[in-house]
């Protein structure tokens, strides 16, 4: 049976823009959500937002590059970069290092929303100065599949290269997905996350309108994942890639092997287009999926749950059921459970995979990181959320849970390798 390895990790975040600073201030509990400046908020309901920092995308990755892409695959590049130099994979065929066929090197990489931004702006170009004046790059740079074929492109990954989306559960699908890849034999390697540059004024207008935001003007009150006064999400923005290798390939080329994705499940609730099911059925089923075998009796003391956790009323409820319909009613508050969006706001797309990583960095440190912002405890969220400090304790397996509008439920699954 194949084993499936971690062999880079990629990320830029509203609490860092790489994994080292994403590690800092996620055991530190940094909170990475503040006042919009991307849009001018006179007139927005919706205040704040979990934003990148301190980023020159056009200094890492070029100005032409940056003229011709939409900043949601500039933060996928960058992210991606990050993952395979840390992986050191090389597929390019004019490299005498090459140590990956290129066409054994895939891509599965996916977006919620995709060039929002440059839809906005082309948009408004078509409406004030005709059509002559909206962009020739307008589609390559809007089309939410468009972050994959750059990172293809850009590492020569001639195997399959697919962009999923699943709402908000897209960068756990991408894993999930590039996971099973490697395991049925389609690929040695794949190159698996999200990325999303979502935050303006129409996405937050819509998002606020189908009431699933937090229109909570403070900051430090804005994401309250599982506590009782919690009213929404947060929007944010950011990318996560993680590099998947059969395992027998990455020990014989000699490669720093990070884990283990050693699960998935993937379900849907074909319940409603944007609430989940309140009785977890199919999340509980994801969850069950994604456990391995022989880790189906492991002390729940050592397992840590990085739970979608949105901070919005339906959520948080409907994700305790579903772990205690797991795990059993008393048996689930010896889990460590935490929801890292108090830190980072939800980055749609790219939430999954940046939560995977959190996961397999809590994995590796023994560290279950904070749930930020938690104050008043819900009756019926009444689970080990880790409110406000990060906890050292041994971590055997580590599960990561998104779920997206549609009914997407996917869950993956993390051990020390």
């Amino acid at each position: 049976m194949k084993k499936v390895v971690i062999t880079g990790m990629g990320a830029v975040t509203p609490i860092g823009n790489t994994v080292s600073e994403f590690q800092e201030a996620l055991f530190a509990g940094k909170n990475g959500i503040n006042v919009i400046t991307k849009f001018d908020i006179t007139n927005s309901k919706y205040k704040v937002a979990g934003e990148i920092k301190n980023l020159d995308t056009a200094s890492i990755l070029g100005k032409p590059f940056v003229r011709r892409t939409d900043v949601f695959t500039q933060y996928a590049m960058i992210a991606a970069r990050e993952a395979m130099a840390q992986s050191g994979l090389i597929a390019n065929p004019e490299n005498e290092n090459m140590n990956i066929d290129s066409e054994r090197l895939g891509v599965c990489f996916g977006s919620g929303i995709g060039g929002v931004e440059t839809l906005c702006a082309d948009h408004k170009n078509l409406l004030e100065k005709g059509a002559r004046k909206v962009s020739p790059y307008f589609v390559p740079k809007m089309i939410y599949n468009i972050a994959a074929g750059n990172i293809a492109i850009e590492f020569h990954a001639n195997g399959s290269c697919t962009a999923v989306s699943t709402a908000c559960a897209t960068g756990a699908t991408a894993i999930g997905e590039g996971y099973r890849a490697i395991l049925h034999g389609y690929a040695d390697a794949m190159i698996c996350g999200g990325s999303e540059s979502a935050i303006n004024a129409l996405t937050v207008a819509g998002f606020g309108n189908c009431q699933a935001l937090s229109d909570t003007e403070d900051p430090e009150k804005a994401c309250r994942p599982f506590d009782k006064n919690r009213n929404g999400f947060i929007m944010a923005e950011g990318a996560g890639v993680m590099i998947l290798e059969e395992y027998e390939h990455a020990k014989q080329r000699g490669a720093n092997i990070i884990a283990e994705v050693c699960g998935y499940g993937s379900t849907c609730d074909a319940h409603h287009v944007t609430a989940p099911d309140p009785d977890a059925i199919y999340i509980a089923k994801a969850f069950q999926q994604a456990i391995p075998e022989d880790m189906q009796t492991i002390n729940l003391s050592r397992v840590y749950v990085n739970a979608h956790g949105t901070s919005t009323k339906l959520n948080d409820v409907t994700e305790t059921k579903a772990l205690k319909k797991v795990f059993g009613e008393e048996e689930a508050k010896k889990l460590h459970i935490s929801s890292t969006k108090s830190m980072t706001g939800h980055m749609l797309g790219a939430t999954g995979t940046v939560e995977a990583i959190a996961s397999v960095l809590a994995l590796i440190n023994n560290t279950v990181p904070p749930t930020i912002h938690y104050e008043t405890p819900d009756e019926e969220c009444d689970l080990n959320y880790t409110p406000n400090e990060a906890v050292k304790t041994p971590i055997e397996l580590a599960l990561s849970s998104n779920l997206g509008f549609g009914g997407h439920n996917a869950v993956v699954a993390f051990r020390k390798i």
